[in-house]
């Protein structure tokens, strides 16, 4: 199956829905990331959350999902651009032992501090335009319920989701109930709670093996349904080594000559794509004085 996001409206019912697989792109995530079962399901969920959210975004920049707390998982983080790109981690804390049926709360909500975050930003294109952070408590058994008080609490939305994860597949559901329109006494009073009476009956098995056009063809076949065009998703990293570059400038020459001296070089790694970028003395002497002229007979490096 293809990676990409459907839109789609059930016009009697006045709900407008998407639809989402993450397959290759997902399978490029879970290939970098060595993690437990419970903990990569979690994480394949949010990820067709945030791109079931991230397809709706007004502006050029990017969506980041995060849920973080007090459990074994430190942090589960997604971002999802306006363009399709798409990555995403999960940081477990030292030592983490964790079940093999263990659910979200007990990944996340040990001890009933866990956070759910949603981050707008469109400073990528748009530099003088701040970010936009929102924050709500940990109240859900799951990652659906978790972003469906979310919808409800910020957005004034009734939406629904149902999610479903695997190590070959990320999939997604959304409906969301339209504003009722005056002067249309014949729109469907009841389409709201059908609609989700008939997604109510999807099961994770379903969701992970039908097309997306078969999926919603079983589930709303007597409804007036109108898919749009589908819209791409990719696994795509920003890192480079410029940016590494960077982050190793602002701690200073001073700290990075001191671990260059006990280690030799310095490795960084991508938490989003696990790449790796190493420095030795040669490439720190470009960071901090890249104007330095090579001495005459001194070799380069290329």
């Amino acid at each position: 199956m293809r990676d990409g996001v459907t839109r789609f409206l059930l016009r009697g019912a006045s709900v407008r829905g998407e639809i989402v697989t993450l397959d290759r792109a997902w399978r490029e995530v879970v290939a970098r990331h060595a993690l437990p079962e419970p903990v990569r399901d979690r994480l394949g969920e949010l990820s067709a959350a945030a791109a079931l959210l991230g397809a709706t975004l007004k502006f050029e920049g990017s969506l980041v999902l995060q849920i973080h707390g007090d459990g074994p998982v430190a942090l589960f983080v997604v971002e999802y651009r306006s363009d399709g790109g798409y990555r995403a981690t999960a940081k477990l804390r030292e030592g983490a032992v964790i079940a093999e049926d263990a659910p979200l709360p007990a990944l996340v909500d040990a001890q009933g501090r866990g956070r759910f975050v949603v981050t707008l930003d469109p400073r990528e294109t748009a530099p003088d335009k701040p970010a936009w952070q929102g924050i709500v408590p940990f109240e859900s058994e799951t990652v659906a319920g978790v972003l469906e008080r979310y919808m409800q609490r910020s957005e004034q939305i009734p939406t629904r989701l149902w999610l479903a994860a695997d190590g070959e597949r990320a999939v997604g559901l959304l409906l969301q109930r339209l504003p009722d329109e005056g002067g249309q006494p014949e729109a469907d009073t009841d389409g709201w709670n059908r609609m989700q009476k008939l997604a109510d009956t999807v099961v994770r098995e379903e969701l992970l093996t039908l097309p997306p056009d078969e999926l919603l063809r079983r589930l709303f076949w007597q409804e007036s349904l109108h898919a749009f065009d589908e819209r791409a998703c990719r696994f795509a990293c920003r890192c480079t080594r410029d940016k590494v570059g960077d982050m190793l400038r602002m701690l200073g020459s001073d700290e990075v000559e001191a671990i260059l001296a006990e280690r030799g070089e310095i490795e960084v790694r991508c938490e989003y794509c696990n790449q790796a970028y190493r420095f030795d003395v040669v490439d720190s002497v470009a960071l901090f004085h890249p104007a330095a002229p090579a001495a005459d007979g001194a070799p380069t490096r290329h």
